[in-house]
């Protein structure tokens, strides 16, 4: 999640945890500080873009790590705040409290962390929270500017606190069961088209948790699957691309590809711009400015010509999204224009398929 939603998650926490003893603006603050410390690995950061993108959200957001480091820092925070020194055990659990909280909440988001590194380097990634979600964030700012501006700790502000912790979390679940409910129904929606994709994963649209898209990957094609949670399939649209696997490089010639296809659990495309061959994963930013592009070499005679490594910027034409985004949230089906030349129909179906076959190593 967004740094503003993880330090006042941890602000939260924190206050929950040691505000009774502290003080809610001490707590908070504390709190704040920890939950926002996984994220100081960006600084750290590899030198080349696509080691950067796979490797971030991995040693720093372990569930193992912050249980190592939890003794380290609580003893810091005891030593720091005197009501403290005599509660050991009660410092330690905030401290992993506020780490592990954070982690857990960016593995709901799609882009997942390492949990379990170094047992398991792979990512947890739920995808049913978008990066940014207000109505996920809103009640923890609140909980977090009164315990600030408050500064004392009262049964009227724990009421407060639990409830908007209450409310968060309710948020949460919320959406975990939305998501659910739009895979199974884009699982049928796409096997009424005839489409039995590979995999399959729904995620919401920005800053929401209404408006779903459902990604799927059915061998050399992708799919994207719009609708909302309140409405039938006649408020659904889909789009279908080729992946462009035909040009895929072999990885023993360009492991570059291979570790996006593995983050990515196998959503990833090929993209072909002017020449220019990038690798996307499909799971994050809209169609067809991924959030993570990158660009690989040129394409000559149907070959790679490799070159740099370099991350592919560029969001798209903002506004026309956001009007596309808000007609769907008040219920007025609407087609992406950045996707038309992509919506289904049997000849469009028809030439995905016969894209051309998936290059042999």
């Amino acid at each position: 999640m967004d740094s503003v939603t993880q330090f006042a998650l941890g602000a939260c926490v924190g206050v929950a945890a040691l505000g009774h003893k502290i003080g809610p603006a001490r707590a908070a603050i504390a709190g704040g500080v920890l939950g926002t410390l996984p994220d100081l690995d960006v600084y750290l950061a590899p030198d080349d873009p696509i080691d950067s993108f796979v490797q971030h959200r991995g040693w720093s957001h372990s569930l193992f790590v912050h249980a190592a480091l939890t003794p380290l820092l609580g003893e810091a925070l005891r030593r720091l705040l005197q009501p403290l020194r005599d509660n050991r055990g009660l410092a330690w659990a905030a401290v992993f409290l506020c780490l592990s909280t954070h982690a857990l909440l960016d593995a709901v988001t799609i882009y997942g962390t390492q949990l379990f590194w170094p047992i398991s380097t792979d990512t947890v990634s739920v995808g049913a929270l978008f990066i940014i979600d207000p109505l996920y964030t809103l009640p923890l700012l609140v909980a977090m500017v009164w315990a600030l501006v408050g500064r004392r700790w009262t049964p009227r502000y724990r009421m407060a606190l639990t409830r908007c912790l209450g409310l968060s979390t309710a948020y949460l679940v919320w959406s975990l069961i939305a998501q659910q409910v739009i895979s199974g129904r884009a699982e049928t929606l796409l096997a009424g088209k005839g489409i039995a994709p590979d995999r399959l994963i729904a995620t919401p649209t920005p800053f929401n948790t209404l408006f779903w898209r459902a990604i799927a990957v059915a061998g050399d094609r992708s799919f994207n699957l719009y609708m909302p949670v309140f409405g039938g399939p006649e408020r659904a649209t889909l789009y279908a691309y080729d992946r462009n696997l035909r040009f895929e490089p072999c990885p023993a010639d360009d492991p570059r590809v291979a570790k996006i296809a593995r983050f990515s659990k196998g959503f990833y495309k090929l993209m072909i711009q002017d020449g220019e061959v990038m690798v996307a994963d499909l799971r994050m930013g809209l169609t067809p400015n991924y959030a993570f592009r990158f660009s690989l070499g040129r394409l000559q005679d149907g070959k790679i010509v490799p070159g740099p490594t370099r991350r592919v910027e560029g969001r798209g034409d903002i506004d026309q999204d956001l009007d596309w985004l808000l007609a769907n949230l008040r219920g007025t089906p609407a087609m992406r224009l950045a996707e038309a030349d992509a919506i289904v129909g049997p000849v469009r179906l028809a030439a995905v398929a016969d894209a051309g076959p998936k290059r042999a190593c």
